[in-house]
């Protein structure tokens, strides 16, 4: 069976070699690009707070053993593999992750490292906690413009019978290419944001993750 993966790079090829060790043909085609940002940021955050293993590649050595808290148990996994000593994961979504730095709540500043548009309002739900949030940006996804030529073609003749989305915002990029055959296709989706970015295309179903971890997504394929 091939399984379209829509994340964007490198969780693609994660995804990709997972898929293809449990029997099944990946087509990759990333509907988001990586642009790296390089911000000023804080010499001592009390803590860090990340919503995707993107911001990953730009924290700096320094915070090697600062505490990190965020959203997953695989950016949770990603983070202690670059030599994070200190991870905490919220083992769900973004208002799991709000709960569990408010819960464990220590004096001095946070560290807030997002994508460009991302976590405005987790800042300000934090904030009306009585955080100190300083925000910045360490990446920018812009929307891929067009689909590989192989990865239409495949749609097109039915032979992709199943496509993984992990964020709405790749789930928005995707439905902008204008993807054909989609009818024919389940969509998974790891959350429910995410299926209802994907409302707007025909789909034969579209499936949540009981929780938001690829684990529980890649579980509709067994």
């Amino acid at each position: 069976m091939k399984i379209l993966v829509t994340r964007p790079e490198p969780g693609a090829s994660i995804t990709a070699a997972r898929l293809t060790g449990m029997g099944y043909q990946p087509v990759v085609a990333p509907c988001l690009t990586i642009t790296r940002h390089a911000p000023e940021l804080p010499e001592n955050p009390a803590a860090i707070i990340v919503t995707s293993s993107q911001v990953i590649p730009a924290l700096p050595q320094r915070y090697r053993n600062t505490p990190i808290f965020c959203v997953g148990d695989a950016t949770a996994g990603r983070l202690r593999t670059a030599g994070f000593n200190s991870v905490i994961s919220a083992s769900g979504d973004a208002k799991d992750l709000a709960a569990l730095i408010i819960a464990h709540r220590q004096p001095g500043s946070y560290l807030l490292a997002v994508g460009a548009r991302h976590g405005l309002a987790l800042a300000q739900h934090l904030r009306k906690a009585g955080l100190t949030i300083i925000r910045r940006t360490l990446y920018a996804a812009t929307p891929t413009r067009a689909l590989p030529p192989t990865v239409r073609a495949a749609l097109q003749d039915g032979s992709i019978e199943t496509a993984l989305f992990y964020s709405a915002e790749s789930a928005r990029a995707f439905i902008k290419l204008n993807p054909p055959n989609t009818a024919n296709v389940t969509a998974l989706a790891l959350s429910p944001a995410v299926a209802a970015a994907l409302g707007d295309l025909p789909w034969t179903k579209i499936r949540v993750a009981l929780a938001p971890t690829e684990a529980d997504l890649l579980a509709y394929l067994t």
